[in-house]
């Protein structure tokens, strides 16, 4: 059994450029797919967060529209409540990559707010890449890659082929043209290699021990290629 550590947002809001603060957190799809599957695999999963504050899931994420209609909805909700560990997170001030097999990072909007300048993960985040063990990011949850710098400014993950949510999918989002900056844009910047499939269908990007996911409905088949490198 390996031992698998969420790193989540503990943001409950976006600033937008105009100041507002968009409600939000983590996406409960991108929390939940992979807990199950890697659970269900055997595998312990520990919830770590900015201070160990329970994590907040963005509410839009539990609408029927992004579940299949009111039966998925239902199932996600229900889902969401059983996951104890994310009732009881560390402090991702005291994380240590060597005690765990994998990392992980789910999106929502939440990373914007808080992981993407968050220096203890972006610490956390070189470690990971290091070590060689998976390290698999979804959606936003790239946000958090912006913080991974050295010294000098650079990004660790600079050259590294990445999916990450599109400027194409937060247009069609309605979120765009309100936002203080973009994702995709944002990591092009800082020379990470973003490979950009069709909005909303599932895409995940491997590279050596990264393993990236677009959207949300790339977390399932994400943490399928995390499972793989588990075995």
């Amino acid at each position: 059994m390996s031992k698998i550590l969420f790193v989540m947002t503990g943001a409950d809001h976006w600033t937008l450029a105009d100041g507002t603060k968009h409600p939000t957190g983590f996406w409960a799809e991108e929390a939940v797919a992979p807990y199950e599957a890697f659970t269900a695999a055997g595998h312990e999963v520990v919830v770590a967060t900015p201070g160990g504050v329970e994590p907040t899931v963005d509410q839009g994420s539990l609408a029927p529209e992004f579940n299949g209609g009111p039966e998925g909805a239902e199932k996600i909700a229900s889902a969401l409540a059983s996951l104890a560990a994310l009732r009881h997170p560390v402090r991702l001030e005291d994380v240590r990559v060597d005690d765990y097999d994998a990392v992980f990072y789910p999106g929502g909007h939440g990373p914007m707010e808080d992981l993407a300048v968050n220096a203890d993960s972006g610490r956390l985040l070189v470690a990971a890449l290091k070590s060689g063990k998976p390290l698999a990011v979804v959606c936003h949850g790239p946000a958090a890659l912006l913080a991974a710098v050295d010294e000098y400014g650079t990004n660790a993950f600079a050259g590294y082929r990445v999916a990450a949510f599109s400027n194409v999918e937060e247009t069609q989002a309605g979120l765009a043209e309100k936002a203080k900056w973009l994702l995709e844009t944002r990591l092009t910047e800082a020379g990470v290699d973003v490979r950009v499939s069709e909005p909303w269908a599932p895409h995940v990007v491997v590279d050596r021990n990264l393993v990236t996911g677009q959207n949300p409905a790339s977390s399932a088949p994400l943490a399928a290629e995390v499972l793989k490198k588990l075995a």
